[in-house]
C-alpha cells in the first residue's frame, strides 16, 4: 500500500508529480492512499516507499482540463478519485466522452461546482482599505468562504486585475497576499474589516442598477447566494428594496409615457401609405421580403411567404406563420390549416380569391426531427421584427376588417395575445385604428384531440368568419 500526503499549497502540481510516478510503476488505484496536509497517524505505518521517476504518460487534453478543476475541490476522495480516471484513460482512450459512465458524471459534476465557486469568489469578494491611503501602494483586505479550496488556483486572477496595489484576502483554509508577488499562508478567522468610502461607492451603484419591474427573486439567489450577502456591503440593500419592488414597479408604469395622440395615428397612417407605394407591384413586394434578415428565421427557412389576395380586398386574414406546406410552396395557408380554412370560407359564402390572406410573421421556425420539421411558435422579438412587413400589407389593402386568427396574429396586431380564448369574437383596433375581429387559428382545432370538441370549435369558427362577412357587407 502506497501513502501520499499533497502540500496544502502547490496540491495540483504535486499530485501530478506523484499520479505520473505511480501510474508509470503500474500502481493500480486500489493500492495508494491519499492525504491532503498533514496526515493523522496511520495504524499500518508511513506505506512503501514511493516510485522514484516516471515514463511518459499521455493523456487526453480533455482530462488535463477536468483534472485542473477537480483537484481543487472538497470531496477528500478527490485525488482517489481522478487518479482512477487517469488509471482507466491508460486503457480507454474515449473514456471521457461517455457521459453515461458514472465516474464521468462525477468529475465533471465536481468541475462544475469548482468553476461555479471559483466564479462567485472573483464576482462577490469585497476588499476594503485598511492602510495609509496616502501610502505609495494602498493597502486592502478582503474575507471570503469558499466551497472548495479555490484560493490558490484564483489568486493570479486578483494579482492581474489589482497588481497595483497590497492585497490580502483571507479565508478560513488558506490566506493569500500580495506585494508584487504572491504569497500563501495559513487560513484564519474573519479579521476585523473596517468599512471604507468605496462601500457608499458600491451601494450608489447597486441601487441605481436595481429594476424594480424585473425582480425574479429565486433567480437572483440562485446567482448570487445569501452566504455571501453579509460581506457585500450593497447586499444590505436587498430586502428594502424586495419590499418596495412592487410600490416602485406601479409608479413607473403610471409615469410611462401615455399613448400618442389622436393624430398621431394620421401621421403614422401616411406614413404606410408612402412605404407601400414603393411595393405597389406585389412582385416587388416578394423580392423585396426576399431579401429581408430582420431576424434569423431566414437562416433555416426554404423561403419568406408572402401574403396573396387583392390588393383592393375589403377583408384581411392574419395567421401565425407559414408552415412546412407554405413553407415549401411559397403560398400561404395551403396546409392542413389551410384546407380547413379553406372549407370554412366556402361554408360562410366568402370566396378566397376574393380576400387577402398573410401571416404575422413569414418565415417557418421549426425544429427538427430526423426528416420531419416540428412547427415552433414565434418569439416576441421575432413577431416585433416582422411586424414591419405586416404593416406593410395592412397599409396597401386598407382593408374594412382584418382578422387575427391565433395568438401571434393577434399579438403582432394589438400587442397582446392574453386572454384570447376570452377576447374571441370580439372587434378590437390596432393602434392606428383597424378594426380587429379575434378568432382562433384553424390548426388549435385541428390539434384537439376530441372529435365532439373539433366540431364543436369549427362551427364557431365557421360563426366567427361568417361574423367577419356580414361585417364588411
Amino acid at each position: 500500500m502506497y501513502r501520499v500526503t499533497l502540500p496544502v499549497t502547490g496540491t495540483a502540481e504535486a499530485w501530478r508529480d506523484r499520479a505520473r510516478a505511480l501510474i508509470s510503476a503500474g500502481v493500480a488505484p486500489e493500492n495508494i492512499v491519499w492525504h491532503h496536509g498533514q496526515p493523522e497517524a496511520d495504524l499500518f505505518g508511513a506505506g512503501e516507499p514511493l516510485p522514484q521517476g516516471a515514463g511518459a504518460v499521455t493523456v487526453p487534453k480533455a482530462f488535463l482540463s477536468l483534472a485542473n478543476l477537480v483537484l481543487w475541490h472538497r470531496d477528500p476522495e478527490r485525488f482517489a478519485r481522478v487518479y482512477a480516471m487517469l488509471w482507466a484513460l491508460q486503457r480507454d482512450r474515449g473514456l471521457l466522452s461517455d457521459r453515461g459512465d458514472p465516474r464521468v458524471a462525477r468529475l465533471n459534476a465536481m468541475a462544475k461546482e469548482v468553476g461555479r465557486d471559483r466564479h462567485k469568489m472573483t464576482a462577490f469578494l469585497r476588499f476594503r482599505e485598511v492602510g495609509d491611503p496616502d501610502a505609495t501602494r494602498r493597502r486592502f483586505a478582503a474575507w471570503f468562504e469558499p466551497d472548495n479550496f479555490i484560493v490558490e488556483p484564483t489568486a493570479p486572477f486578483f494579482a492581474k486585475r489589482f497588481g497595483d496595489m497590497d492585497w490580502s484576502i483571507f479565508t478560513p483554509d488558506l490566506t493569500v497576499h500580495f506585494d508584487g508577488k504572491l504569497r500563501f499562508a495559513p487560513g484564519k478567522a474573519k479579521p476585523p474589516l473596517p468599512q471604507d468610502a468605496t462601500e457608499e461607492l458600491w451601494r450608489t451603484y447597486f441601487r441605481s442598477i436595481f429594476n424594480p419591474a424585473r425582480v425574479k427573486v429565486k433567480a437572483m439567489q440562485a446567482e448570487m447566494p445569501r452566504k455571501y450577502w453579509k460581506n457585500m456591503p450593497e447586499a444590505a440593500l436587498i430586502p428594502e428594496m424586495l419590499a418596495s419592488a412592487g410600490t416602485r414597479a406601479r409608479d413607473m408604469a403610471a409615469a410611462a409615457p401615455t399613448m400618442a395622440p389622436a393624430r398621431a395615428a394620421k401621421v403614422l397612417r401616411r406614413v404606410h401609405a408612402d412605404q407601400a407605394l414603393r411595393f405597389e407591384s406585389q412582385d416587388r413586394f416578394r423580392v423585396e421580403l426576399q431579401g429581408c434578415r430582420r431576424c434569423p428565421l431566414w437562416e433555416n427557412a426554404t423561403q419568406p411567404v408572402a401574403g396573396e389576395g387583392p390588393l383592393d380586398a375589403r377583408l384581411m386574414f392574419v395567421g401565425e406563420q407559414p408552415g412546412d406546406q407554405e413553407d415549401l410552396t411559397g403560398r400561404p395557408f395551403v396546409g392542413p390549416a389551410g384546407q380547413l380554412f379553406d372549407r370554412v370560407l366556402a361554408d360562410v359564402g366568402i370566396d378566397r380569391t376574393t380576400v387577402y390572406v398573410t401571416n404575422a410573421v413569414k418565415h417557418f421556425k421549426f425544429a427538427p426531427r430526423g426528416k420531419r420539421r416540428l412547427h415552433r411558435s414565434p418569439d416576441r422579438g421575432e413577431i416585433q421584427h416582422c411586424k414591419w412587413w405586416l404593416d406593410l400589407e395592412r397599409g396597401r389593402v386598407n382593408p374594412g376588417l382584418i382578422v387575427a386568427m391565433g395568438g401571434t396574429a393577434l399579438e403582432s396586431l394589438t400587442g397582446t395575445r392574453d386572454g384570447i380564448l376570452r377576447r374571441r369574437g370580439g372587434i378590437e383596433q390596432t393602434p392606428d385604428g383597424m378594426k380587429v375581429l379575434v378568432t382562433v387559428h384553424p390548426s388549435y382545432i385541428l390539434r384537439l384531440p376530441d372529435r365532439t370538441r373539433q366540431a364543436e370549435e369549427t362551427a364557431r369558427f365557421r360563426a366567427d368568419l361568417d361574423q367577419a362577412r356580414r361585417s364588411v357587407g
